[in-house]
């Protein structure tokens, strides 16, 4: 059995985060592995608080899954102060992990700031050089590469969003997946890599319920990479998951409700 790590915050209403992350993994059939980045008190509504774990901890975790079970892939999502990035990318490169793709969860749906400057700044210094695929949205996108991609016509996001990408990938030396679900246009998402840009098509459901569809879809990335797909079919395999669980049209809580990670499962 192929196996994943994530590394994120923890989601206590299980609807983001590492708990989002490892049923996302199951659902592919993946063993999933887990080091905590922060606990937040959260729900469908918002976070209400936010507790860091310590770097030393942090990393204390990162080898005991390294050391035992080395994981095939590596999903990165909140990691939430300065110092935990540093140690994110610092045990990375020590052990020479693979297949890594980072989430840039830099501001909750719900509006709460994840990431503060100075860790914006260690993220871009140390740790996104280290992926594979970085998963920003369109929000993300604009404010990493400072090219304004919302509020435009159809042609004009298409060709901030190319050249955005582009810039990020030589950036940062890895490929670049500008996710689409912000735009008013559609599901569409943008794959550059190796020089070469490509439009991944989705289809919108008509589903409110979208909590932790950032965390689950570069889970699922994380998890085909570790069973060897390439990076496309990686994309468009996870995309395709997306469109199932969100199409079961679950419906918890009273803000945006959690997607059902398991009605994959159901379904085979």
């Amino acid at each position: 059995m192929k196996t994943a790590l994530t590394i994120a915050g923890s989601d206590a209403s299980g609807g983001a985060g590492i708990q989002a992350d490892l049923k996302t993994m199951m659902a592919q059939r993946v063993y999933g592995m887990s080091a905590i980045t922060a606990l937040t008190a959260q729900n469908t509504m918002g976070i209400r608080a936010i507790e860091a774990v310590t770097p030393e901890f942090l990393a204390a975790q990162i080898d005991a899954v390294f050391e035992d079970i080395r994981p095939d892939a590596v999903k990165i999502g909140m990691v939430f102060t300065s110092a935990n990035a540093a140690v994110i990318a610092e045990r990375l490169r020590y052990y020479e992990a693979s297949n890594i793709v980072i989430d840039p969860v830099m501001i909750s749906s719900s509006g709460t700031r994840l990431l503060e400057e100075d860790t914006i700044q260690i993220c871009k210094k140390q740790l996104f050089p280290l992926a594979t695929v970085l998963t920003p949205n369109l929000p993300e996108a604009q404010a990493l590469s400072g090219i304004r991609l919302e509020d435009l016509s159809p042609e004009e996001t298409d060709t901030a969003i190319a050249k955005a990408a582009e810039q990020l990938s030589q950036e940062y030396g890895c490929a670049i997946l500008v996710k689409g679900g912000h735009s008013s246009r559609g599901a569409d998402d943008y794959l550059y890599q190796n020089g070469r840009g490509i439009c991944i098509n989705g289809t919108r459901i008509d589903n409110p319920n979208t909590h932790g569809t950032g965390c689950t879809l570069s889970s699922a990335i994380a998890s085909n990479l570790a069973k060897q797909e390439s990076l496309e079919d990686a994309v468009r395999d996870a995309k395709t998951y997306m469109n199932l669980i969100l199409s079961a049209n679950l419906n918890l809580g009273a803000g945006p409700g959690p997607m059902d990670h398991g009605f994959a499962m159901k379904t085979q």
